[in-house]
């Protein structure tokens, strides 16, 4: 018996999968409906189950956003209005997706669909994980990141941050609050934030553009940024090469 979660903030249409669920009730169990993000992740975390029907357009956080938060992503149908930048990826790595309003006979082919994945040994985390990756590069710009503190979520507006530190397997999002760990790479950042506005000065760091007082010599075809919160960046020539293209020096 497959588990499955419901998590999208219109009761209406958590009351249409509810209904449409009913004819898979010997195959999937419903163990519980969510209204918004950080609910659905609570209850992830909590029940582990093996699909969640999941809405995009949600308030707090959005279906993306709460999936970068799960660390094994379970399989995911799902159930949003028209989302154009999403649509192809979700095409190429999503189980299946429900455009709103959808009938009971594609409700029907979309669990079929899980269920012979499923029963083919599909890897759901991989396939989410792929399908956030393509969703985050589509989107023109990133106006804010979320990040898990302890038990709780942060949600971090991009012009809060001053720099990015690579830190082994994730990245240190470093804020006038604090510092803040997220499971991406530096590539995936480098490639999702607005390049105008944040420049990858080296290997292991990414500036705010906005940020930086100076720029001073430093070692044999290195520079020093200094910021305007008196941290010291390391420039490589390459990042320094970057840097002038993007200030216009």
């Amino acid at each position: 018996m497959k588990r499955a979660l419901i998590i999208d903030d219109e009761p209406l249409a958590r009351m249409v999968v509810m209904e449409y669920l009913l004819d898979f009730k010997d195959r999937i169990e419903l163990i519980q409906e969510c209204g918004d993000g950080f609910e659905g992740l609570k209850a992830i975390q909590q029940h582990k189950p093996d699909l969640i029907f999941l809405d995009v357009q949600m308030p707090k956080i959005t279906g993306f956003e709460m999936l970068e938060l799960v660390d094994q992503p379970p399989s995911v149908i799902f159930t949003t209005a028209f989302d154009e930048y999403a649509i192809k990826a979700f095409e190429a790595h999503a189980i299946d997706y429900l455009l709103k309003p959808f009938s009971k006979e594609r409700f029907h082919k979309a669990i079929e669909k899980y269920l012979a994945l499923s029963a083919a040994d599909d890897k759901p985390a991989a396939r989410t994980e792929k399908l956030l990756e393509d969703v985050a590069q589509a989107q023109a710009q990133h106006e804010r990141i979320v990040v898990k503190t302890g038990t709780k979520v942060k949600i971090i507006p991009v012009r809060d941050i001053l720099y990015l530190q690579a830190d082994d397997d994730y990245v240190s999002i470093i804020t006038a609050e604090g510092a803040y760990l997220k499971n991406k790479t530096m590539s995936y950042f480098e490639q999702t934030l607005d390049g105008a506005q944040f420049v990858r000065v080296h290997r292991s760091y990414i500036l705010s553009v906005a940020e930086i007082t100076r720029i001073d010599p430093y070692e044999k075809d290195s520079h020093l940024a200094i910021l305007k919160s008196g941290a010291k960046i390391p420039v490589s020539k390459t990042g320094y090469a970057k840097l002038k293209q993007v200030l216009g020096i």
